[in-house]
């Protein structure tokens, strides 16, 4: 039987974070964006003020690179100074963006500030605020920013507390949008006897399993259209019998979104304006008043697909959607349209329907016949790149490619083929 507490887990906070590609936004988004990770940061001390949480997890990736910023530094000393000044303990781990061996200014730390080095790693105790033994803390750092051997495997739980903890930056599973740094196997964690493992790593918030709980919270501001939606950190409360409630909060400053607009059914552009207007009103309505980010993704089949295709046609769309959303200088709630991307088709054609001998008939059958089959997708996409093959990266694209993606790859050239024939035949 141990006591209650409650800490909160955050992982991945990227401050100071440059986000790329920002030189053609204006001013006061590019200055927002930059600002959002210590933005976050704060929201994060905040929590932690608000939920009078007993300590702090950091699983690692707290600074963007390895040569770390000062101002990041600055900024991450000052926060811990507040929490311990209440009686916050904080622990932390670093990982492949931070590692041990970066760049470090010869700051002093709190006392109440553990980060764990790299090696087997030891119990620290976590405290309650009032002084109670609440559970014991593991942790390895990464001591360079490449490491590909299973650090899970080191943790060992030790008797002399009722709630183990392990925090750790690793790939469970081999998660293939990450890089496969720290690889281990859930069933490694599950197996090792710690009640929670608080793990980063993963932008995505994720409870991969419950008793003994295996999580990642996720990073705490998104940093592209790539990491969309709500970003923030777990309230976990702990109960004296080690039964676990995990609470989700949003730290986020500013949001990403990304939202589908279909042309089904739309035969004329007032139409098409409507949905993405109602598009921009529903995200922003979404978003709390926070600034967005947003990509729109024109979707679906119709008559507005060939006025779509030509390169200023979309171009102008999103000028007009970024000039109908309003000058992101005149508002704190601003929406900014990152980009709008055609992803529509014709619909079905009908020389190829009228005409199933044709060339272009037996062209959109092969094609059909092709997408509807992975193997046959598979071979169709490799002959039709034979050329291209030759270069690595490439023939490594190709490779990675999901029979889905294979599919749809052979859908599109086909439904493009059909439509330029079917232009020139006109």
């Amino acid at each position: 039987m141990g006591i209650p507490f409650k800490f909160l887990h955050a992982a991945d906070l990227h401050l100071d974070s440059p986000f790329r590609g920002l030189s053609r936004v204006p001013p006061a988004v590019r200055e927002r964006l930059k600002e959002s990770t210590f933005a976050s940061l704060r929201q994060l001390l905040l929590l932690a003020r608000r939920e009078k949480v007993d300590f702090v997890v950091l699983s690692g990736d707290l600074y963007d690179a390895a040569d770390r910023s000062l101002r990041a530094q600055l900024r991450m000393q000052r926060m811990l100074t507040e929490l311990a000044e209440e009686g916050i303990q904080t622990f932390i781990v670093h990982g492949n963006h931070d590692p041990l061996d970066g760049w470090k200014a010869k700051l002093d730390w709190p006392g109440k500030v553990h980060i764990f080095d790299y090696g087997d790693p030891e119990p620290v105790p976590a405290y309650r605020r009032d002084g109670e033994m609440a559970a014991y803390v593991y942790g390895i750092s990464y001591p360079r920013s490449s490491v590909t051997d299973n650090l899970a495997a080191r943790y060992r739980v030790r008797p002399g507390a009722p709630f183990h903890l392990a925090v750790l930056h690793a790939n469970v599973d081999g998660n293939a949008n990450h890089d496969n740094y720290s690889p281990c196997k859930l069933s490694d964690l599950t197996a090792a006897g710690f009640d929670y493992w608080a793990l980063g790593h993963i932008h995505d918030r994720r409870v991969l399993r419950e008793y003994p709980h295996v999580v990642y919270p996720g990073n705490i501001q998104g940093r592209s259209i790539r990491e969309t939606g709500p970003k923030g950190a777990y309230v976990v409360s702990v109960s004296e019998t080690g039964s676990i409630e995990l609470s989700f909060r949003d730290t986020a400053d500013v949001l990403w979104h990304e939202r589908i607009v279909t042309i089904d059914g739309a035969g004329r552009e007032e139409e098409l304006k409507a949905r993405l207007l109602k598009a921009v009103d529903e995200s922003r309505s979404e978003s709390g008043g926070r600034p967005l980010v947003l990509r729109l993704r024109i979707e679906g089949r119709g008559e507005l697909h060939g006025r779509l295709q030509r390169e200023e046609t979309a171009a102008e769309w999103l000028e007009e959607l970024r000039e109908w959303c309003g000058s992101p200088e005149d508002s704190d709630d601003w929406v900014w349209i990152d980009s709008l991307v055609v992803r529509t088709r014709a619909p079905l054609a009908e020389a190829a329907e009228g005409d199933e001998d044709g060339f272009l008939g037996v062209l959109t059958r092969l094609g059909r016949e092709a997408a509807a089959s992975g193997d046959g997708a598979r071979e169709l996409l490799e002959a039709a790149m034979d050329a291209s093959m030759r270069q690595p990266k490439l023939r490594e694209w190709c490779a990675s490619r999901s029979d889905e993606e294979r599919e749809e790859l052979i859908s599109r050239a086909t439904e493009l083929a059909a439509s330029l024939l079917g232009e020139a035949g006109g």
